[in-house]
C-alpha cells in the first residue's frame, strides 16, 4: 500500500462557497439533485454515529498507536463532513424545506431509539457496513461522470468528501476486527445499515419532493442512466464484502484518492505522496483514466 492509501489519515478544511448555487444544481435536473440532498440530509448525524460507535471501543485501539493514530484522522474527517453538509442543508432549510422537522424525527428515530437499543458491538458493525457503502459511492463518484454537470462548489464538496471516504475507509473496520471479526457480525451490521440508509434516504428524499415546487418527482434519464451503468460495480462490491477474508483495503484505490484531489482542487499535501507533487491537471488524461480505475477497483 502506498502512503495515499495506508496509514496517515489527513484532516482537511476545504471552504466552500454555495451562494450561487441553483436548486437544480445537478445537471440542471431537480430530481437528480433531490436524490443527492436526500443522502445529504441523513450524512451529519450518520457521521456522529460512526464516530460514536468507534470511539465506544477507544480501550481496544488506544495501545495500539498506529490505528489509534488513524483512528483520530477518521474522527477529525467524518467531524469535517457532517460540518459541511450541515451548512449545505441549511441552504435546503433556507430555500423553504422543512429540513428540522425532518432532522428532529430522523434523530429520534434512528438514534435515540434504533441506536440505543443496538448493542455496541452491532453498533460498530452497522458502521462498518455503511463506511463501506459510502466509499463504494465515493468511487462511483469520482470514476463516472454523475457529478460533471454538478455545480462547481457542490461537485468540489462531494469529490472532497468522497476521497476522504476512500481514504479512511478501513479504520472501523479494523477496530471490529480487534472487537468482534466474526463474519455473522458483519452480515448483521450489514442488515441493519442497508435498512436504516434505504428508509431514511427515501424518506428524505419523499419530503424534499413533497415540497418542491417544480412539479419533478423523479430524475431525468441521463442520471437514471448513470445508475444503471454503476450497478454492476454496486453488487460486485456488496459481494467482496461478505468474503471471509474481505478487507476494505483489498484494491489499492491511491491513484484514485490522488487524482480525486486534484479534480476538487485540493492539493496532496508533500507528506502524503511518494515521489514528487502532482503535475497540473489535463482534464482530458483524466477522463481516460477514470473507467480504468473503476476497473481495477473490481478486478
Amino acid at each position: 500500500m502506498t502512503q495515499l492509501d495506508r496509514g496517515r489519515i489527513t484532516v482537511r478544511a476545504p471552504r466552500f462557497d454555495h451562494a450561487d448555487a441553483p436548486e437544480a444544481w445537478l445537471d440542471d435536473d431537480p430530481g437528480a439533485s433531490r436524490v443527492v440532498d436526500a443522502l445529504s440530509l441523513i450524512f451529519p448525524e450518520g457521521e456522529r454515529f460512526f464516530i460514536r460507535s468507534v470511539k465506544h471501543y477507544a480501550s481496544v485501539f488506544e495501545n495500539d498507536p498506529e490505528l489509534a493514530a488513524r483512528v483520530r484522522g477518521f474522527i477529525g474527517q467524518e467531524g469535517r463532513h457532517g460540518h459541511e453538509h450541515d451548512r449545505w442543508n441549511k441552504l435546503l432549510a433556507a430555500r423553504g424545506y422543512p429540513v428540522e422537522a425532518f432532522l428532529a424525527r430522523y434523530r429520534e428515530l434512528a438514534y435515540e431509539r434504533i441506536e440505543s437499543a443496538t448493542p455496541a458491538h452491532l453498533r460498530l458493525a452497522t458502521t462498518v457496513a455503511l463506511e463501506h457503502m459510502t466509499s463504494t459511492l465515493a468511487v462511483v463518484a469520482l470514476t463516472t461522470p454523475v457529478l460533471d454537470g454538478a455545480h462547481p462548489s457542490a461537485r468540489t464538496l462531494l469529490s472532497w468528501h468522497a476521497v476522504e471516504e476512500i481514504e479512511h475507509r478501513a479504520v472501523a473496520f479494523d477496530v471490529l476486527s480487534k472487537v468482534d471479526p466474526r463474519l455473522r457480525t458483519r452480515a448483521l451490521g450489514f442488515a441493519i445499515g442497508t435498512a436504516m440508509l434505504g428508509v431514511f434516504w427515501s424518506q428524505a428524499f419523499a419530503m424534499l419532493t413533497a415540497h418542491a415546487n417544480d412539479g419533478r418527482t423523479q430524475p431525468r434519464r441521463r442520471f437514471a442512466r448513470h445508475v444503471r451503468a454503476t450497478l454492476p460495480f454496486l453488487g460486485q462490491s456488496v459481494l467482496e464484502y461478505f468474503r471471509r477474508d474481505f478487507h476494505p483495503e483489498d484494491h489499492d484505490l491511491s491513484e484514485l484518492v490522488a487524482e480525486g484531489l486534484r479534480r476538487a482542487g485540493i492539493a496532496p499535501r508533500p507528506s502524503e505522496l511518494e515521489g514528487s507533487p502532482h503535475e497540473p491537471v489535463d482534464d482530458r488524461a483524466d477522463d481516460r483514466t477514470r473507467g480504468d480505475v473503476l476497473d481495477r477497483a473490481v478486478g
